[in-house]
């Protein structure tokens, strides 16, 4: 039944198991679309080239491969000032998602600064590795913040390492706000895999997960996977996704909000 109903696509639905298909082999050829879909090679290739147009995969000599891994890892500073203006959206919203005395995680994200910022709730408890968003809390009025130890890594200012991970081990929150580098159907994606470790075991010590991306993040694949979409419970952004990240994002039963930007 399922080989029949797959020879038996429209183009349309065709494209939707094509890119499904990538994201779980990274690369597919014209045959195998061939021999997936019974079609002809320049069907097949009618197929790669509309892929090519409209998504984010790259074309190649034999068929179509997801884009390499993304390289670009930019300093603190510089990453707090792209798309600022989106982010301070999203961290507001986020925000806003903070019940008075809640007990929370901040990641050490620039999107994720922003919550810190933007947050009102009051009597509430914080846990961060971010060193930044601990300066901003200590002006707060009652909150209070628990700093996990670490190494400090000062381009990116985030602490981490085996006394980060003993600390956190002794904490468990009700909400978790994480910045995400990279965000494509397979899961979550950092630059620094000792950044993504504390991550990791974030995760596992919170009651909900609420994932913080701008639009740039998506389809970005980088080093280190720190978890699949189904880890997360809440994705908060400033557009809507593609229809394949959208698609994968529904499956994992993951809710997104989408912030509009207020330039007034």
């Amino acid at each position: 039944m399922e080989v029949f109903r797959l020879k038996s696509l429209s183009q349309e639905e065709r494209l939707v198991h094509i890119l499904s298909y990538l994201n779980q082999h990274h690369r597919v050829t014209l045959q195998t679309i061939c021999e997936l879909y019974d079609v002809s090679r320049d069907t097949a290739r009618r197929d790669v080239v509309k892929l090519a147009e409209t998504t984010q995969v790259v074309r190649t000599r034999g068929g179509l491969m997801l884009p390499s891994l993304s390289k670009e890892v930019y300093g603190y500073k510089e990453r707090l000032n792209r798309e600022s203006l989106g982010k301070l959206e999203i961290g507001r919203a986020a925000a806003s998602l903070v019940s008075d005395g809640e007990f929370i995680i901040l990641d050490a994200s620039t999107t994720v600064q922003f919550v810190a910022e933007c947050l009102t709730a009051r009597n509430v408890t914080v846990v961060t590795n971010a060193i930044d968003a601990a300066s901003i809390l200590s002006e707060k009025e009652n909150v209070t913040v628990h700093v996990l130890g670490g190494v400090l890594n000062g381009a990116h200012r985030f602490l981490h390492g085996a006394s980060t991970l003993e600390k956190l081990s002794e904490y468990h929150v009700d909400k978790l706000f994480l910045g995400a580098c990279g965000i494509t159907g397979d899961g979550l994606s950092y630059p620094h895999e000792e950044d993504g470790v504390v991550k990791r075991e974030m995760i596992r010590h919170a009651d909900q997960v609420i994932v913080l991306a701008d639009h740039t993040k998506f389809g970005k694949r980088l080093f280190h996977k720190i978890s699949d979409l189904v880890a997360i419970d809440i994705l908060v952004t400033d557009q809507e996704p593609g229809v394949e990240l959208q698609r994968a994002l529904d499956e994992s039963e993951v809710h997104v909000i989408v912030v509009k930007e207020d330039r007034s």
